[in-house]
């Protein structure tokens, strides 16, 4: 983790549409949500137009990664794992 910046977090946040403090859960739900509006297969309608379809096509393939990325470097630096962020009980 010491390669991460807080401008890679801040940009991982800007890409999920969260703002801080996030629990696991709205990570996931907007993860969920991202992915649905930047699903690939929605520009199947788009096919009367090839050069519109790749185009948006590789934004939303593009876009994909980028959310799964976000979605796994807040879920390391931001969200604690249930287990490990339970202080040892005496």
């Amino acid at each position: 983790m010491a390669g991460i910046t807080q401008q890679d977090v801040a940009h991982a946040l800007e890409i999920l549409g969260l703002t801080l403090p996030i629990t696991s859960e709205a990570l996931d739900r907007a993860k969920r949500v991202q992915l649905y509006n930047w699903e690939p297969a929605r520009y199947a309608n788009l096919t009367n137009n090839p050069k519109q379809y790749m185009k948006n096509f590789k934004k939303a393939e593009d876009m994909t990664k980028r959310i799964e990325a976000a979605y796994a470097l807040l879920s390391v630096v931001l969200v604690p794992d249930d287990e490990s962020s339970q202080p040892p009980t005496p």
